[in-house]
C-alpha cells in the first residue's frame, strides 16, 4: 500500500505555502519550547511547594484533562472560525499561565496556572497538527515528521537554557512566555473548506481565496469516519506518549530523587532525548520514503524496550541519561506518522465517497478528525504521567519498567500506519514508503 501516489492537480507544490510553513514550524517549536522549560523545573516546582509525586501526579492529572477538553472545543470551534485563530488563542493562554505558575505567590495560584495551561495546551495541540496536515495534503509528501522535529528543536533550546539557568531563581522561567507571544502572530494557513463538487473556478489552497463553507448535504455525503483504523493508529499514539511523557515529566525527577544527579544537571534527562529525536524526525520524510512505515515503527518499538529497560535498571544516571538518548531515537516517528494517518484516512475516505481528488480533501472533516484524534494524546500522557506518578510513589524505576512492556504493543499496531494516500503532483516520482510490511 503506498503513502504517497502521482496524481491530481498541482495544488500542492509549495507555491504561496512558504511562510505558512515556517509559520507552522514555529508554532511547534513554541509548543515544544513551552513544554520542556515547565517539565524539566518539575524537581524544583515539587521542592518550593513542599509536594510529593502523588500531588504532583494529580496535578498533572488536571492538565491533561483540560487539555482534552481544550482540544474537544477546538473540534467544534474551528467549524466556524478556523484553526488559525483557536492556534493563536492557545498561544496566548500561553503567555498568561507560564508567568502565572513561575511566579505564584500560593500553591493555589500555581494549580490555576496548571490548569489555564492545560486548555491552552489542548489548543494548540490540535490546531498544530490541524495545519500540519494540511500542509502535508497540499504538498502531497511527508511534512509531519518534520514539523514535530521542530516541536523537538524547541524542547531542545528549553532544555539547553534549563542547564545555563539551573542555578538561578525559578522567576527567571517567566521569559519563556516571551516565545509564544511573538509567534501568535505568524501568517498560519487561513480558514478554507472544500468546494462542493461542480463548483467552477476555485482552487484548493489558492493564495489568497476563502472558499465558503460547505453544505450539510457536501458534507454528509462525505459518508462516515472508518473510525476503526483511527482507533488502532490511535492506540500507536497512546503507547508514544506514555512512554514520551514519562521521560519529559518524570526523567528529572528520577535523576535527580533516584540516581543522586546534581540538581543543575536534571535536565540532561531531557536533552540527549530530544537531540536524538529531533535528529530522526527531521530525517523523517527521507526515512519513511526509504524504508516503509512499517518497518520503522517495528524496529523502533523492540528498541524502545531495550531504552526504556535500561532506564529502569541504570546503576547511574549516566547510564540513564544513554538510555533516554535512545528512547528518543527509537520512537520519534510515532507520533507524527500517526498523525499523517489519521489525516490521510479521514481525507481519502470522504474523497472516496464524493468521487473528489485526494489532493482535495475536506478540511473541515479532516480537522474534527484531527481535534478528537489528539484526544489519544492525553490517553498516553494520562499513562506515561500519571500512571507513572503513582507507580512512582512505590519506585519510579517500576514505573519506566511498565512503560518498557507497553512500547511493545507497537509492533502489531504498525500496519495501520500505513493506510491512505497523499498524492503527488504528476511530476515527481512514485515511492512506496509503505513497503516492507
Amino acid at each position: 500500500m503506498s503513502i504517497i501516489q502521482t496524481g491530481g492537480s498541482d495544488v500542492a507544490g509549495g507555491s504561496g505555502l512558504t511562510g505558512a510553513r515556517v509559520a507552522v514550524a514555529a508554532a511547534f517549536f513554541a509548543q515544544g519550547f513551552v513544554f520542556i522549560s515547565l517539565t524539566t523545573r518539575l524537581p524544583r516546582f515539587l521542592e518550593r511547594w513542599g509536594l510529593d509525586e502523588v500531588t504532583l501526579s494529580l496535578l498533572l492529572l488536571m492538565m491533561v484533562l483540560l487539555a482534552g477538553v481544550g482540544s474537544l472545543v477546538t473540534e467544534h470551534v474551528v467549524r466556524h472560525s478556523g484553526s488559525a485563530l483557536m492556534l493563536r488563542l492557545g498561544l496566548l493562554l500561553m503567555v498568561v499561565a507560564v508567568p502565572a505558575l513561575t511566579l505564584a505567590p500560593a500553591v493555589g495560584i500555581f494549580a490555576g496556572a496548571i490548569a489555564v495551561y492545560g486548555i491552552a495546551l489542548g489548543l494548540v495541540d490540535a490546531t498544530t497538527n490541524m495545519q500540519a496536515v494540511d500542509l502535508e495534503h497540499r504538498y502531497g509528501r511527508p511534512i509531519l515528521p518534520s514539523s514535530h522535529g521542530y516541536w523537538t528543536t524547541g524542547g531542545i533550546s528549553a532544555a539547553v537554557i534549563a542547564l545555563a539557568t539551573g542555578h538561578l531563581s525559578l522567576t527567571v522561567g517567566v521569559f519563556v512566555a516571551v516565545v509564544p507571544l511573538v509567534i501568535a502572530f505568524a501568517p498560519y494557513l487561513p480558514r478554507v473548506a472544500r468546494e462542493p463538487q461542480g463548483m467552477p473556478g476555485m482552487s484548493y489552497g489558492g493564495a489568497g481565496l476563502t472558499p465558503p463553507i460547505a453544505s450539510p448535504v457536501v458534507a454528509a455525503a462525505a459518508g462516515p469516519i472508518p473510525w476503526r483504523p483511527i482507533w488502532l493508529v490511535g492506540s500507536g499514539l497512546v503507547v508514544f506518549y506514555m512512554a514520551d511523557t514519562a521521560a519529559a515529566a518524570w526523567g528529572p525527577v528520577l535523576l535527580s530523587l533516584d540516581l543522586g544527579a546534581p540538581g543543575n544537571l536534571v535536565a540532561l534527562a531531557s536533552l540527549p532525548y530530544l537531540v536524538a529525536s529531533m535528529l530522526v524526525r527531521l530525517a523523517g520524510g527521507l526515512l519513511v520514503t526509504r524504508f516503509g512505515v512499517v518497518p520503522l515503527l517495528r524496529i523502533g518499538a523492540v528498541v524502545a524496550f531495550g531504552a526504556l529497560a535500561l532506564v529502569a535498571l541504570a546503576p547511574s544516571w549516566q547510564v540513564a541519561v544513554a538510555g533516554f538518548a535512545v528512547l528518543g531515537a527509537s520512537i520519534a516517528l510515532v507520533a507524527p506518522l500517526s498523525f499523517s494517518a489519521a489525516g490521510r484516512i479521514a481525507g481519502v475516505s470522504a474523497d472516496s465517497a464524493t468521487g473528489g481528488s485526494a489532493t482535495e480533501p475536506d478540511r473541515a472533516r479532516t480537522d474534527a478528525v484531527i481535534a478528537r484524534f489528539n484526544q489519544f494524546n492525553y490517553a498516553g500522557a494520562l499513562l506515561g504521567a500519571v500512571l507513572t506518578g503513582f507507580v512512582g510513589a512505590f519506585s519510579l524505576r517500576v514505573g519506566f519498567m511498565l512503560s518498557a512492556v507497553l512500547v511493545l504493543a507497537l509492533i502489531p499496531l504498525a500496519p495501520a500506519f500505513a493506510r491512505g494516500t497523499l498524492r503527488r503532483p504528476e511530476s515527481e516520482p512514485v515511492t512506496d514508503p509503505a513497503a516492507g510490511h
